[in-house]
């Protein structure tokens, strides 16, 4: 078996760790979840609902950074890595190799949940905003406007990002960091669920959106913009004020 550098194991585990977040996060919101497109809300069989939607995202980041953080500290979200490149705690080369890991991790990943899905009776199409994509306006969940989703992934990553670079500081308990972001990111989807979908990861957004074209696709630029402003403003923060040794 070919032995993989420790760089190339990282670029895998952040991978594999995105292509859970999406087969799995994704996957309880539209196989389960009474989701998207809201005209399935009263036809899904099942019905987990915002609250099973928002722990399947949390958990599977709760087992991925105990899973993967060791060898790659579980970014598993382009808007955390570029984050870190700005607290300065990636080198821009191992930024971009974790970045590009990510999106393809999410692509796979929502491709196997379209696989899945067309293996269901009566499948006739993912419909609008399909596999989970993240979207805002008429049609979509609560139909919150563009302004409305874009302060939601704004300041929703800004707040995930000032939590992961909290808990895993000298200041946090790194043996229960990943527990505090999985959690944290259940709260984030409880809250911005009906808003915007709860991106706040454009790795999340951009695997759906590629496969749901259309509407999911044309608003992608949001859950990429948004959250990566976010994310660079709590590395600002952190790096320049919090992550100070006392003079």
């Amino acid at each position: 078996m070919t032995n993989l550098t420790p760089i190339m194991k990282k670029y895998l585990a952040e991978l594999i760790g995105t292509f859970a977040l999406v087969l799995l996060g994704c996957g309880a919101a539209v196989v389960d979840g009474k989701t998207i497109p809201a005209a399935v809300l009263s036809d899904a069989p099942f019905g987990i609902g915002i609250l099973g939607i928002a722990l399947a995202f949390g958990l599977t980041v709760v087992v991925m950074a105990y899973t993967i953080g060791p060898i790659s500290g579980c970014h598993i979200n382009p808007a955390i890595t570029i984050a870190m490149l700005v607290a300065r705690k990636i080198s821009a080369k191992d930024a971009v190799g974790y970045v590009v890991a990510q999106f393809v991790g999410a692509t796979i990943g929502a491709a196997v949940l379209y696989a899945f899905l067309k293996g269901s009776p009566g499948f006739t199409g993912i419909g609008e905003w399909g596999l989970g994509s993240n979207g805002w306006g008429p049609g979509y969940l609560g139909g919150y406007s563009t302004t409305s989703a874009f302060l939601a992934e704004a300041i929703l990553s800004f707040l995930f990002l000032f939590v992961i670079f909290g808990a895993t500081s000298r200041f946090g308990n790194t043996n229960m960091a990943g527990l505090a972001i999985g959690l944290t990111l259940v709260i984030i989807n409880l809250a911005a669920i009906p808003i915007s979908g709860a991106s706040v990861n454009p790795a999340r957004s951009f695997g759906p959106a590629i496969f749901a074209g259309g509407k999911a696709l044309g608003q992608l630029w949001l859950f990429i913009i948004a959250p990566v402003i976010g994310g660079i403003i709590a590395a600002l923060l952190w790096h320049n004020v919090f992550d100070k040794e006392k003079a």
